[in-house]
């Protein structure tokens, strides 16, 4: 459990980053207090576009009381700097997977394993802020690193992307694969059948450009706004993850806002999760077509892909390292109608 003096200390720290009061006033408005927001992505991706949807909303929302400051580009951090950034209070807001999340509470990570999930509205009400799920897991994150779950958007489904064609895990023995560096996707494109290679997201361009890797797995909207089909040749339709991106808040911070600031940001955090959620789902099959039209090779079933050999593979690998730990959050997942 958090102490109080654990508390105290993050609202210290939070006081002198992630929290910085700007000293101009409106005419009988209180002082603009303005909060910092780091994250990984470029700003014309959706997920670099919606952390400046929920900024705008805010400020609108508190009559400028709340200003956000956006910071994007890892320009604060790396995935893992930047949840702990969260947590230490070096920053109040980030977005990142659940996976990067686990790294402060492992359950999270659940969120991210392969083929959980029956469709994509089955992941929006599993993440959803109110569901049983996300309420249960956000009490242990808070518990366990002094950060909140604000709100979960659709990020995409992830599929492989490779220097050559693969239709079976076969295929990619001895292939290097970039993983996010997290315990879920090293197994996860262990299942795929490549050796994975820990990268942050930052250095991947360059580490596919030079060979250290021979292919990544993302969303098909992050291949197009960081023009990955300029470093690989071809997109494998293997959809092993549909994921969402967390967007964290310092619990601190949150707990140090205004009854009506809370109110704002909460509604602020909803209007933004529903429209980078549709964002997203309309974007896919346009940016699938782009990734064509940049001559990409898609391989799908129609193209000799073995879709079930990729994901009994993958599953059983995930499966004996994970179901151990968390079966039983799987299974109240499944349960969510």
């Amino acid at each position: 459990m958090q102490t109080n003096g654990f508390s105290r200390r993050r609202l210290l720290m939070a006081g002198g980053a992630a929290l910085v009061a700007t000293p101009f006033l409106g005419r009988g408005a209180r002082a603009a207090t303005t909060l910092r927001y780091g994250h990984m992505h470029t700003p014309n991706s959706i997920a670099g576009a919606q952390a400046e949807w929920f900024a705008k909303a805010v400020e609108e929302k508190t009559g400028g009381e709340l200003n956000i400051q956006i910071f994007p580009n890892s320009q604060l951090g790396k995935l893992q700097e930047l949840a702990e950034a969260v947590s230490t209070g070096s920053i109040a807001f980030s977005h990142n997977t659940a996976g990067a999340i686990g790294s402060l509470y492992a359950p999270f990570a659940a969120f991210d394993t392969p083929y959980l999930y029956r469709d994509i509205d089955h992941l929006m009400k599993v993440v959803d802020a109110q569901s049983p799920v996300m309420q249960e897991l956000n009490e242990g994150l808070i518990a366990a690193s002094g950060t909140r779950a604000l709100y979960a958007f659709y990020f995409g489904t992830r599929n492989l992307t490779a220097d050559r064609a693969a239709k079976s895990p076969a295929d990619l023995a001895g292939v290097k694969i970039r993983s996010i560096p997290f315990p879920i996707y090293m197994a996860t494109v262990e299942g795929l059948g490549a050796v994975p290679v820990p990268v942050d997201w930052s250095e991947v361009p360059t580490a596919l450009a030079t060979g250290v890797v021979n292919g990544q797995e993302n969303p098909m909207n992050v291949l197009v706004s960081a023009k990955l089909y300029e470093v690989q040749s071809h997109l494998m339709l293997t959809g092993h993850i549909s994921a969402a991106q967390v967007v964290m808040m310092n619990d601190d911070v949150w707990n140090g806002l205004s009854d009506a600031h809370k109110e704002a940001v909460a509604s602020a955090a909803t209007e933004t999760r529903d429209r980078a959620s549709q964002e997203m789902l309309a974007a896919e099959a346009t940016d699938l077509a782009t990734l064509r039209a940049q001559g990409m090779t898609v391989i799908d079933a129609d193209a000799g892909l073995d879709l079930e050999s990729f994901r009994s593979s993958v599953k059983a690998r995930v499966s004996s390292e994970f179901d151990a730990e968390w079966g039983d959050l799987y299974a109240k997942i499944a349960a969510i109608a």
